[in-house]
């Protein structure tokens, strides 16, 4: 064995015991037992993989009764295509047998056939990195498809023709693009020409998995190289078909080549305030999604103006609700499609704010609107800035410094994380004798519109008020 080879497999052994004392158990129960696919992938690239998967000669009702006694948790749900589940001592691992399926091409779901090798197992996987196996009672690798080689040259390749391979399972394509995203990987050339000549076939799919797939391609530590394999195969115009839109338009301070292209950079920027500004512990899909569709919207309100110039006006506005539309096609959360239409909507609302001619009221509004999202909302405006002009740059940043400072400065003083009116919807029918009804919302409104004008009202104050708007509108007994 090739000695990046043995050294990786030992450490593998050497932090997974549990993988070679199952394999004693298929052994001594006459079956072979081998670990394969990701797991093999990422202990030669070095990486720890949380979950473990095997593959076996046994049969699943076997394998059942191998794991039933040693495993902490023991479940068969996938049990009709091979697979049993596994958990010991925290880890999950997955056992499937053998399979030598075949595929109807009309949808993705294969007949399932149990095979007899583990060469005709590896033969079904969808890339040749992801074909390679540990034998672990005799620690033999077995790489059929010399994926070692295509490991080590960061190349994306199938076992099997990208055709077959792909017509079998069309969401192998959009894995193409993931991977090349998470392991910065190159699609074989081959790999491709199928991906584009095929790129209808992904019709098939359904919106669920498509989006399974394409959020782990955005939480990947680079999504940009997946992305453009996406649009440059013609992918993304059926699954995606807002992000090639952007070639389109050209951006309006003329630094980009399109808002395409200024739009990966600002998903790329976002990326890198996920930790250096107000860093949190995981990726965030929604902040990746907002600075990806951000400028969806600039192609439908392009305008050409006198003497060369270019306006997106309401393009935020336009932008939110193509956002919102595609998200709910591609069958995301309702949590996240409208924090992401939310951000797209907010994003140019920080450029009124000048030199810092906001008035307190109007920096309370930036901060009601954008509720829970204030912190993704300052990472999406920060990573907007995309010009080349150093100065100019330098500037928005020291302008939103200003605009942070202020809200700081004003939530040390007032609730802004939650603005309410100074009276409540009670006080508003014992003051106005009214009985819940439309007016006590009317009443309501006009109470928070005051209170974000205004700041906290003393109580008196703030009745006053009421009572006021009360007999100027014809409201109760005032």
């Amino acid at each position: 064995m090739n000695d990046v080879v043995d050294k990786q497999v030992v450490e593998l052994m050497r932090v997974s015991p549990l993988a070679e004392e199952l394999a004693e158990r298929f052994a001594s129960a006459g079956h072979r037992l081998y670990l394969v696919g990701g797991s093999v992938r990422d202990a030669l690239l070095g990486r720890r993989s949380g979950d473990l998967d095997f593959t076996t000669d046994a049969r699943p009702d076997r394998v059942l009764k191998i794991v039933s006694e040693w495993g902490d948790a023991v479940w068969d749900v996938g049990i009709a295509f091979g697979t049993v589940g596994v958990t010991k001592k925290g880890m999950q691992l997955e056992i499937t047998t053998f399979r030598a399926d075949s595929y109807d091409r009309v949808g993705r779901n294969p007949e399932v056939t149990f095979g007899d090798s583990i060469e005709g197992d590896l033969l079904r996987r969808d890339f040749t990195v992801n074909a390679m196996a540990v034998e672990l009672a005799s620690k033999t690798f077995i790489d059929p498809h010399d994926g070692l080689s295509a490991l080590r040259e960061k190349v994306l390749d199938t076992p099997a023709t990208p055709q077959e391979s792909f017509a079998d399972d069309p969401l192998r394509m959009l894995r193409a693009a993931r991977f090349a995203a998470q392991l910065d990987f190159t699609a074989a050339p081959r790999v491709v020409d199928a991906m584009t000549s095929m790129a209808g076939e992904i019709d098939r799919i359904t919106a669920e998995r498509v989006q399974a797939e394409l959020s782990k391609l955005l939480l990947a530590p680079d999504p940009r190289p997946g992305l453009e394999l996406l649009v440059d195969t013609g992918l993304a115009d059926r699954v995606l078909p807002e992000v090639p839109g952007m070639r389109l338009a050209i951006d309006e301070h003329h630094q980009h080549k399109d808002v395409y292209e200024h739009s990966l950079t600002v998903l790329a920027q976002a990326i890198d305030l996920e930790k250096t500004h107000e860093p949190t512990s995981e990726p965030d899909l929604i902040l990746r999604l907002a600075a990806l569709l951000h400028d969806v919207g600039k192609p439908a309100t392009r305008e050409f103006q006198p003497g060369g110039g270019v306006s997106f006006h309401h393009h935020e506005v336009v932008g939110a609700r193509m956002a919102r539309k595609r998200l709910r096609a591609l069958k995301f959360s309702k949590e996240i499609i409208d924090d992401v239409s939310q951000l797209v909507f907010l994003h140019l609302r920080f450029h009124g704010y000048g030199k810092g001619e906001w008035t307190d009221s109007a920096v309370r509004r930036y901060v009601t609107d954008a509720g829970p999202l204030l912190t993704r909302l300052h990472k999406l405006v920060r990573a907007d800035c995309t010009t080349r002009n150093r100065r100019r740059a330098a500037a928005l940043r020291a302008t939103y410094d200003d605009l942070e400072a202020r809200i700081a400065a004003l939530k040390a003083k007032e609730d802004l994380d939650r603005v309410r009116p100074d009276l409540n919807g009670e006080q508003i029918m014992e003051l106005l004798g009214l009985k819940p009804g439309p007016d006590v919302g009317k009443a309501w409104k006009f109470l928070k519109e005051l209170r974000l004008d205004r700041g906290p009202l003393e109580h008196d104050e703030a009745v006053a008020e009421l009572k006021k708007w009360a007999t100027e509108n014809g409201v109760g007994d005032a």
